[in-house]
């Protein structure tokens, strides 16, 4: 290490309160590390610093390791929301935030994949024992695997909610309308939804459910592909009413 280097690296070791905020941008991670022994910086210092998203894992450990900074909340939120955090130290940090932050981390385009994964798989685990209020919000604002996890759970309101939510998207309402068990009032709201049964795989995952409401079916059978009729009318526990409805739009077609 040059000597100029060399004495930036103790300067920023023992440099003084008024200093710290200009180190923070420093390009030098040698600076950096040396400015974390600082015993001056506090903790809206590292806060800023990890807004960063430059920052090498490396020294992100260190600062990982120092108990004063993962004694603090904020810190360990920033550490593990941060983009080059290591894998297994931020698998560790997830398990200590509370909901709202394992939701913004999940909502986050620069995390790693695989953490926003594992933030709404701890989001998920928690839904049975939200009260209502926070599953509404949930609903409104979590990821499209979040809302979809609401539509299985429930209430009816909070479903509705969900079904209204922007990052629902049609794979993971179809995971969730394979599910035979799936409440009747659910599947009711998903065939009354504005939105949802103008899709054809939305519809033809509704005539296919055991509990989706008889009322409505024959609304889904028009415009529906022949491949997709024709399959549908092989499934041995399709209701004898909606294999009628099925069947005449068959014979309506061959008549054109």
């Amino acid at each position: 290490m040059a000597l100029e280097d060399r004495s930036a690296v103790q300067a920023a070791r023992s440099a003084p309160l008024d200093s710290i905020t200009a180190l923070l941008a420093s390009a030098s991670e040698e600076v950096l590390k040396a400015l974390i022994e600082n015993p001056s910086l506090d903790e809206t210092h590292v806060c800023v610093l990890l807004e960063r998203k430059d920052l090498p894992g490396l020294l992100l450990e260190e600062i990982a390791k120092r108990k004063t900074w993962r004694a603090s909340y904020r810190v360990r939120r920033a550490l593990a929301a941060h983009p080059h955090t290591p894998r297994l130290l931020a698998m560790r940090l997830l398990r200590e935030l509370h909901l709202m932050d394992l939701v913004r981390i999940s909502l986050l385009p620069a995390s790693n994949g695989e953490l926003r994964r594992l933030a709404e798989e701890r989001v998920l685990a928690q839904l049975p024992q939200l009260p209502l209020g926070q599953r509404l919000m949930l609903a409104k604002r979590g990821t499209s695997r979040i809302a979809g996890g609401l539509v299985a759970h429930g209430p009816e309101p909070v479903v509705r909610a969900a079904l209204d939510n922007t990052f629902l998207t049609e794979s993971h309402l179809l995971k969730i309308l394979a599910r035979e068990a799936l409440p009747a009032q659910t599947v009711a709201a998903v065939a009354r939804h504005r939105k949802w049964p103008k899709l054809v795989n939305i519809r033809v995952a509704l005539l296919r459910h055991p509990h989706a409401p008889a009322e409505l079916l024959p609304a889904f059978v028009p415009d529906l592909p022949r491949h997709e009729i024709k399959e549908l009318l092989a499934q041995a526990r399709l209701p004898e009413v909606l294999r009628i409805h099925l069947r005449h739009e068959l014979a309506r077609r061959k008549k054109e």
